[in-house]
């Protein structure tokens, strides 16, 4: 997968094209991708995705706070697994915003060769999305390309999307999050020094420094699997403030403490995969009872993390 930021980069004789935000690539989103891909792959073309960073809405709507589902690298490597050539991700702006329909599907058609457009049926592009299936259709027959339609995909009934997996995580839902996903969720970032109260109470935790936009689940605790270096973890991971130790923290924090593990990894990344959320963040009367309830927590994530893949 090559992944571009402008599409004056990119010169293609002929492909097949998805444009959207695809925040988290779900398993919807990878329906109609990886059909795509199959289907461009077949025909001996590329298969590409045109993205946004920042998220549309961030920059229409001044959204503040944790958004995001991926951030745009890590997006556009689940956009490679699909099965994905190329990936260009745009700088969005508000005088993008203002860009005509036909002036997207030109600049497409320039850049990229574009065929075949590829959207789900509420798909719209263009200035107050004036490029709707209709639009998009007719100036393809003008323009040389074809717009394909493909169905929005359900799991349990309910439509599959990036702000239904958002709800999920804000109710600390991951297991049901990563069914939508199709992976667990996961949050990387270096480790960064803390106030050691874990290694005090002896549960030295790996405190993550995370992208603040980022969204992270609900706070709780949660068993996880981490990983690092390329090897795999089992972790109990805390989200939170910490409320038995009074003073709290302006953002939540996120402190793993890695099973059976005793290296120093100060200044590593650490990449945090939600597993199952053991239980709400709580208030306890003594560093006692906190000790005690740990013990329950590490307990908790090895029966179930044994019958995890």
């Amino acid at each position: 997968m090559r992944h571009f930021h402008q599409l004056q980069e990119v010169e293609l004789s002929e492909s097949l094209v998805a444009v959207g935000t695809f925040d988290g690539v779900h398993i919807g989103h990878r329906v109609m991708l990886e059909q795509m891909s199959r289907e461009a792959h077949a025909r001996g073309l590329l298969a590409v995705v045109v993205t946004f960073f920042p998220h549309p809405v961030v920059v229409l709507r001044g959204l503040e706070g944790p958004h995001y589902l991926t951030l745009p690298d890590e997006r556009a490597r689940y956009l490679g697994e699909a099965g994905i050539d190329v990936v260009v991700t745009l700088k969005f702006t508000r005088e993008m915003a203002a860009w005509s329909a036909r002036h997207f599907v030109q600049l497409l058609r320039a850049h990229l060769g574009m065929s075949e457009l590829w959207a789900g049926p509420d798909f719209a592009l263009g200035h107050n999305r004036e490029g709707d299936l209709p639009t998009l259709t007719s100036l393809g027959e003008e323009l040389g390309y074809r717009v394909r339609v493909v169905s929005p995909f359900h799991h349990r009934g309910v439509v599959v999307s990036s702000s239904r997996v958002r709800a999920l995580l804000a109710e600390g839902e991951v297991t049901e999050a990563a069914a939508m996903l199709g992976r667990p969720y996961s949050v990387s970032g270096p480790v960064v020094h803390g106030d050691s109260r874990g290694h005090t109470l002896g549960f030295p935790t790996a405190n993550i420094d995370f992208w603040p936009q980022k969204i992270v689940p609900a706070n709780g605790v949660y068993a996880c699997r981490v990983w690092l270096q390329g090897q795999r973890y089992d972790a109990v991971t805390n989200l939170g403030v910490r409320p038995t130790f009074g003073t709290l923290p302006p953002l939540p924090r996120m402190e793993a403490y890695l099973l059976d593990f005793q290296q120093e990894i100060y200044g590593q990344t650490l990449e945090v995969a939600f597993i199952r959320r053991l239980r709400g963040e709580q208030r306890f009367e003594s560093v006692e009872a906190l000790t005690a309830q740990i013990q329950r927590d590490i307990q908790a994530t090895r029966e179930v993390l044994q019958y995890e893949p």
